[in-house]
């Protein structure tokens, strides 16, 4: 299970509930996220080679190279599928929600409040030294009802410093847009890849409310996985297991167990 940017591994704390008795559920914090380290940028490069290089790491240290399910969030979703798109043949099933694995669809605006964190030195000043980031997602993610003050706090605990917020910016500078940025010749590819997953069961989970992966991300995807299973939530907003979680959890247990994999 991979979060996104600016979440941690606490995003999937129900869902690893649910499913813990009967998978092994692997739920990573990015660096510089959640509970993990914080290396300088002197040390570690936060981009999107350096991620799925982490995460190819990691699995590879655990003995996981085959029959995994990836479960995908925002950047999670770039990362797990830039992953994929190196060993296509580790991957059986993939439960993807408000993510993207491809660059920016076409009629899809980059929303301005992105962009001002992405490339002005206000953006950067706001991310690091008040937290407008992580406070402003806790605030805007969620559209049918506000996070309870103890979620909320949970959200904002690990990026308590401007040293702890350096993952949150760097992941807003790094989005590529254009073939000169960084990391784009990544996201080209890996959307190149898609057609490797069209046999694979597929789950797509999308809260429609959702001011940037919107309903744009959502066709993107079933464009590229025509065969997948989808369920939308029209009033649900980007952090759609806080939203909907207690209607999310059921169809992924129900899409695991109906597409079940061998024993390991």
């Amino acid at each position: 299970m991979l979060h996104g940017n600016p979440t941690w591994s606490f995003y999937y704390r129900h869902l690893v509930l649910a499913l813990r008795g009967s998978y092994r559920c692997v739920v990573p914090d990015h660096l510089g996220c959640g509970l993990s380290d914080t290396p300088p940028e002197t040390l570690y490069d936060y981009s999107l080679k350096s991620r799925i290089d982490d995460l190819e790491a990691l699995l590879d240290h655990l003995g996981l190279t085959e029959n995994l399910t990836l479960v995908l969030h925002d950047w999670g979703g770039m990362i797990g599928m830039g992953f994929a798109a190196r060993h296509p043949g580790r991957i059986k099933r993939l439960v993807v929600s408000n993510t993207g694995a491809f660059p920016l669809p076409a009629g899809k605006r980059f929303p301005r409040s992105l962009w001002l964190g992405r490339n002005t030195r206000l953006g950067k000043w706001l991310i690091l030294k008040h937290n407008a980031f992580c406070r402003t997602a806790a605030r805007w993610c969620v559209t049918r009802r506000p996070l309870p003050a103890d979620v909320r706090r949970m959200y904002l605990l690990p990026y308590d410093s401007p040293e702890h917020r350096i993952a949150v910016l760097k992941f807003v500078q790094t989005i590529p847009l254009k073939p000169s940025d960084p990391g784009y010749d990544i996201v080209s590819g890996t959307a190149a890849s898609l057609e490797k997953f069209r046999d694979v069961p597929t789950l797509l989970l999308w809260g429609m409310n959702d001011f940037v992966f919107d309903r744009h991300f959502l066709a993107e995807w079933q464009r590229h996985f025509p065969h997948a299973e989808t369920h939308a939530w029209p009033d649900c907003g980007h952090y759609l297991l806080e939203d909907a979680g207690d209607e999310v959890v059921p169809k992924v247990r129900d899409f695991l167990a109906r597409h079940s994999l061998p024993r390991g």
